[in-house]
This record gives structure tokens, sequence and C-alpha cells, in this order.
């Protein structure tokens, strides 16, 4: 059925001129016990009644010594942890079914077959081959081995890719003809290629998920994983936490590296729905009809990490859990059908023939909701019903009271104004490249006539770098996403879907899941009034460190290069001695000191901080 629901998408996904080769599809199943129990007599074994496990791996094909290499790597690594290795299974490929280019690229692919004497429960023994899979990666990195890759590495599930088209999948792979392919679910995809270029290790599903859409807030996901990873700690992990960091490769896609942070947080107890939640929320704060116990599940996720954002439906299996969720825009579609025996979810309806007298329900999923099915109780869960259950899960509404909100402390409506004369005014405006045409055209409107100017979503003005006048160097950076599948958002949408609302303060170890996740201040905006800021000026008391972003002209052999350093070490002083919250502070501004670009300063200290394993150790601020 799984094989069947695949083929039918094959007009979803890209095809090369030679009509074979395509952006890669795949699908993940339950390991089929009786079938490898077999291919592991074959290699002279018997298995025992402990669960066994299979890794799919895609070796280099033509460099020889690379591919001993690996398999070396992969069974010391597995044999240190006390596993066997019952021995590697050529697996049977139809080449003849791909493309040349698809050819050209084509893996060695075996499977290596692993006996255990040690874990009686299958999820224990995948999160051990969990960290043995990350410290196999880490290794090949240093050995600089390309054309390497573990598809799946565990004792419920095996993954079986490639980079040809959807209808190729089971006359590739002939194992999956096999009457004793029976699983109890199938994850498939066929990908579209928008952001990263076609190969087979890039095809999906990848270990927990399958990801459609595009997460446009990738760069700063990846940052903030690598900002949080010092403060992970996780009794699973114990002293080996290292050995998974970096927990997203940077080369990675956006699909694999959403697929790294969610196996991350399963592998830390939290169950599939919970680990979607938090990655990919659902728009909560303007929403009068939500429950409390819901908003404060919410607020929870929103205090733990950052959310994933940009269109994304996702179907994802881990442990006992399946489930099928949406961004909060509900910019990728998702549809299920339900009857007695399955639950059926895809971008389209009608993609496996079901006898109309059998389906008890059709349905899609709404933007920021999901569906799941839990295994071990044999249940369906509608978004209602799962998102009931997560939010009763722990005291969320206890610990959410530790979130102090800046609008709570703000005791005056009133606003104040900096007592700034005309002229000073002006000379700072242009100091900061302000033109007339950016009054006129962009703050008038919205002061006069509170809109935002109307603009295309091109730029037909000159390059930044190209111009004889001074260009502020915010205008030398583009957004960085494929903005041809994004729609525009109406202003009725934007008003329930966009929240400007964030977080500041020490951020703890987001693999907790405990009160002390929730105590920092919570903004409204990142953009505050005066008053607002003196509130928040008021609430951090003497846990802040104001450092002067400006640069003394009269100061012999002085640069950009030289103050950047100054502030960092600033910074990072700060720091270690103990301060929580950072303000980068330009007031100084006058003639004979100038402003470094905020920009410019901002993203150094936040990087020269990560650096330093320290940033999530203090909150960072601009005035």
């Amino acid at each position: 059925m799984g094989i069947q629901a695949l083929r039918v998408l094959y007009h979803r996904g890209a095809v090369d001129a030679d009509g074979k080769t395509g952006d890669g599809a795949g699908i993940q199943l339950a390991i089929p016990m009786d079938f490898f129990a077999e291919q592991i007599e074959r290699t002279g074994h018997k298995t025992n009644n402990l669960p066994f496990a299979v890794g799919m791996v895609f070796l280099p094909r033509t460099n020889f010594d690379s591919q001993e290499k690996s398999r070396i790597l992969i069974e010391s690594e597995i044999i240190k942890e006390g596993f066997k290795i019952y021995g590697w299974r050529q697996v049977p490929i139809n080449t003849k079914m791909i493309g040349e280019k698809a050819k050209a690229t084509l893996p060695e692919i075996e499977q290596i077959l692993i006996g255990n004497e040690i874990y009686s429960s299958e999820l224990e023994l995948d999160d051990k081959l969990y960290l043995i899979r990350k410290r196999i990666e880490k290794k090949i990195n240093q050995e600089n081995i390309n054309d390497f890759y573990i598809c799946s590495l565990s004792s419920q599930s095996i993954i079986y890719k490639g980079m040809f088209l959807a209808e190729q999948l089971s006359n590739f792979y002939p194992d999956i003809q096999d009457k004793r392919f029976i699983s109890k679910f199938a994850v498939y995809h066929q990908r579209y290629s928008t952001n990263t270029f076609p190969t087979w290790s890039l095809a999906q599903p990848f270990r927990v998920i399958a990801h459609n859409g595009e997460i446009n807030t990738l760069k700063g996901n990846k940052n903030w994983m690598a900002a949080h990873e010092p403060r992970m700690s996780h009794p699973n992990f114990e002293k080996n936490i290292d050995d998974l960091k970096p927990i997203i490769d940077q080369s990675a896609s956006d699909s694999a590296a959403l697929d790294a942070t969610i196996e991350l947080l399963v592998r830390s107890k939290r169950n599939l729905p919970m680990a979607k939640l938090m990655t990919i929320p659902e728009a909560f704060a303007h929403r009068r009809d939500f429950p409390k116990k819901l908003k404060d599940l919410y607020a929870y996720a929103n205090a733990v990490m950052e959310s994933w954002d940009g269109p994304a439906a996702i179907c994802g299996v881990h442990d006992e859990w399946a489930i099928a969720g949406m961004d909060r825009n509900g910019l990728r579609p998702i549809r299920y059908t339900l009857t007695d025996d399955f639950l059926i979810t895809g971008s389209e309806t009608g993609m496996v023939e079901i006898e109309e007298s059998k389906i008890l329900e059709r349905g899609r999923v709404g933007p920021g909701q999901m569906i799941a099915v839990n295994f071990k109780e044999g249940k369906f869960y509608t978004d209602a019903k799962i998102k009931n259950r997560l939010s009763q899960s722990k005291p969320f509404g206890e610990w959410t009271k530790k979130i102090t909100h800046i609008d709570k402390l703000v005791q005056s409506v009133d606003e104040e104004f900096r007592d700034i004369n005309a002229s000073d005014l002006r000379k700072r405006m242009s100091s900061f490249g302000w033109t007339v045409e950016d009054i006129e055209l962009i703050l008038h409107p919205m002061i006069a006539e509170q809109k935002e100017a109307v603009g295309s979503m091109g730029d037909d003005t000159p390059l930044a770098v190209l111009s004889d006048n001074y260009r502020g160097l915010h205008h030398f950076f583009r957004q960085n996403f494929s903005q041809v599948t994004n729609p525009a958002i109406d202003s009725l949408r934007e008003r329930v879907v966009m929240s400007l609302r964030t977080r500041i303060g020490n951020l703890s170890n987001i693999l907790d899941e405990d009160q002390s996740q929730c105590d920092h201040l919570q903004l409204s905006s990142p953009v505050l009034s005066i008053n607002q800021f003196k509130t928040m000026r008021k609430y951090m008391k003497y846990n802040v460190k104001i450092i002067d972003t400006t640069m003394d002209l009269t100061t012999r052999d002085i640069s950009f290069k030289k103050e950047l350093d100054r502030i960092n070490k600033e910074a990072e002083e700060a720091v270690r001695t103990g301060f929580v919250h950072l303000i980068l502070t330009d007031k100084s501004l006058s003639k004979d000191n100038v402003a470094l670009p905020m920009i410019l300063v901002t993203s150094s200290v936040h990087h020269y901080l990560i650096n330093k394993k320290l940033r999530t150790f203090i909150s960072l601020n601009i005035q």
C-alpha cells in the first residue's frame, strides 16, 4: 500500500532530461524480522530472543580504500559497545531502472547485520545505535571520506531510498517486493529539490521524518542549535553527549537539519508529537478560542527552543507514534483517509484505492495542526485529542508562571520621547544613512496613516556594492530562501499567525523538561519603546553589562577590526564574570565617535560567544 501511494506521487517530483533520474524518492518501513532473520542465517549465525539491528549504508563506490576504511570504522564502533557483527549484505539492486546521472553518482549500497546480547528493549537499543551512528559520522568526516551516508541504523525501522523516480523504487530494490516485507507503517516521499541539489543521501525520508516544504529560518536555527550545544545533557547520553555534536551538519539541507533536531528530541525521551509541537508549533498568541492548558503548553514550548518556520508538511514515525503535521501557515497540504485498519496521509487524497464503504473519515490537516497514531494503543488521535493529551502530560501552567511578561511590568501607558533638537536629529539620521526618500516613502506613511509602504518583492535599485553613495551595511544582504514557493500573507492571516514575541535571559538545557526553562523575560516585540526599555533595565537590575559600540576617531591606529575585537572580548569577560544581560549601545555617537554598524557588531558578538560556548548564558540587547 505504501509503494502504491508513493508511485502515484511521481508527478510531484522533478525529472531529468533522461526521463529516469529524479530528485529522489524513498520509503521507511518497520524491519521485516523474518526476512532479515533469514539473511542472518545465511551468514552462518542465528538470532537470539533479543532484538537485532540492521544498518542501511551508502559507501563510496569507486574509491575502494575509502570503502574499506568505512566498513572498518563502522564495525569498530559497533563492537566497542559490546555488540556483534553478523555480517555485511550486498543489497540487490536493478540499475537498469535508473538514469545515467543517477548511475554516475550511485553509491555502493550495503546492509550491516548487528547482533545484540545486552538490550531487551528496542528503544534502548536504538538510543545506543543513535550514539554509535553519530560517532561513526564524526570519524568519517575526520578521515575526509566522501559519498558516505547511513540511511538508517535501527532495530525498528529501515529506509530504502535513492536518486530515482517514485515509481522506480520497488523495481530498483527487489527486497521490497518480497512477501515478507510487511510493515505496520510506511513513510514515503517523492522529493522536489528547491535549495539543494539532488543527491542519493538527500533523498527522503530521513531517520524520523519526511518533509515537504522549505525552512526559511534555517540559518538561524542552525546557529541557535550550535549555541545550545554546550549546555546539553541528558541521562540517555550520560558522559557521551559530546559524541552527538554537532547536532546539525552545517552542509545539511533544511529537511535533514529539521530531522536531526527532531531526532535529538525524541532520543531525549520526548515523544514524537511533542517534538513536532516544539519545532513547528501552531500560532497561538492571538487565538482566544484555545483553552488555557493548550496555551500553557505552547508557552512552555516557546520558552525552550526556537521554532522552525516556513512551509512544512511533515510525516514521521518513532517508537510507538506516527504523526502528520503542518506549519502554522498551512502552506503545504496534507489530506488523510481513515478506515478501520488504516490511516493514509499525504499531499493528495486518493493516493490509495479504498472502497467507499470502508472509509470512516476523510479530512485535511489544518495550519499548525497534527494527527497521530499510537501503535501500542491502536488508537487514532485528532489534533484536539493529541494536544489535549500533551497539555496534560506535565504541569505546564505552573511552570509558565515563572515567565515574566514585560507588558505587566510597564506602569505608564504614556510614552516618553527623547529630547533631541531637530539639528541633532538630522545629523544622527544622516550618519546612519537615512535619506529624504526613506522619510517620505517609508516613515511618513507609517506615522501619518499607520500603513506600511507598498513595494514589490523584488529590488530594482543598484547593488549596494556598486553605489557611489554611502549605503548602510544592511543594504548588502538579501533574504536567503525560495521566495517563489511562499505566497504572500494577507493582513487578516498575518494578525492570526504572526507573532513578534521573543524571550531574553539565561537559556537553559533544551533537553530538560522542568520549570527552570521558563525563568526569563518575555517581550511582545523585539523593538521596545522608551518606557519598555526602562522597564527592561529595571528587570535586569545589576546583572547587565553595557558596552559602547562607537569608535573614537582621535585614537591612533584605530580600525573596525580592532574595535570589534575589543567589543567581543568585553562581551566574553562580562559572561565569565556572571552578567546575564548585555546591552550594545551607540548612544555616545558624536563628531569624534563614529558608530560601528550595529548589524555587524551584533553578529560579531553573537557568533563570537557561540564559538566560545557562552551564547546561551546571556541575552543580547541593542540600544
